[in-house]
């Protein structure tokens, strides 16, 4: 009885953590996001409150790094075409956050426990960022545009960006993003505040 009770905990234990790491059905609709993830909505909305950075910005830089997925990497590189090779860069998780950056973060904020395949410290760390941008290079926290273009190429980078089409045209789409995630939160913001399932 003791041995069944250990498997079936086990089994339910691999179930819940498999359905909170895995991708939405609809990354495109953040009222449909959080109806999926109701957890992620109290961590974003955490996020805003901590850091500043709206809920919809924090969605459609993920939306860009990672389309949600949790195990996300960049593609290997492949040498004369064929043969798999390295990875351009050691992004990783939801905010597709690199090494260095991630270890900085963590060391600023104290969340040394903090992992990249986890949406409530991925987030986070974009309010962190973010954060450190407006304060940095003077961005307002809501332009979605020039806020990408600095967590993408870096705050050094940043001064360069004209120069570099294809950000540009990254920056738009999640500029686009951003305003419909925003429309789509005006209308279910109410209900999801009113949600008392979970206490955070």
């Amino acid at each position: 009885m003791i041995i069944n009770f250990k498997i079936f905990f086990l089994i339910v234990s691999f179930v819940f953590i498999s359905s909170c790491s895995s991708i939405p059905q609809n990354t495109a609709n953040s009222c449909k996001i959080f109806d999926e993830r109701y957890l992620w909505y109290k961590h974003s909305k955490k996020v805003q409150k901590k850091w500043g950075t709206p809920i919809y910005i924090q969605l459609a830089i993920i939306k860009m790094e990672s389309d949600f997925d949790w195990l996300a990497k960049p593609p290997r590189q492949k040498l004369f075409k064929v043969i798999p090779f390295k990875r351009p860069s050691s992004s990783f998780g939801y905010s597709q956050a690199v090494k260095g950056t991630w270890e900085q973060y963590k060391k600023e904020t104290g969340n040394k426990l903090a992992t990249r395949a986890r949406f409530k410290d991925s987030v986070d760390f974009i309010g962190w960022y973010t954060n450190k941008t407006k304060l940095i290079l003077k961005i307002p926290l809501n332009d979605a545009f020039k806020q990408y273009i600095a967590y993408h190429e870096g705050w050094g980078n940043y001064k360069d960006y004209k120069k570099n089409n294809k950000i540009i045209s990254l920056a738009r789409k999640v500029e686009k993003q951003s305003k419909i995630y925003k429309r789509q939160l005006i209308k279910c913001s109410n209900r999801l505040n009113k949600n008392k399932y979970f206490i955070f």
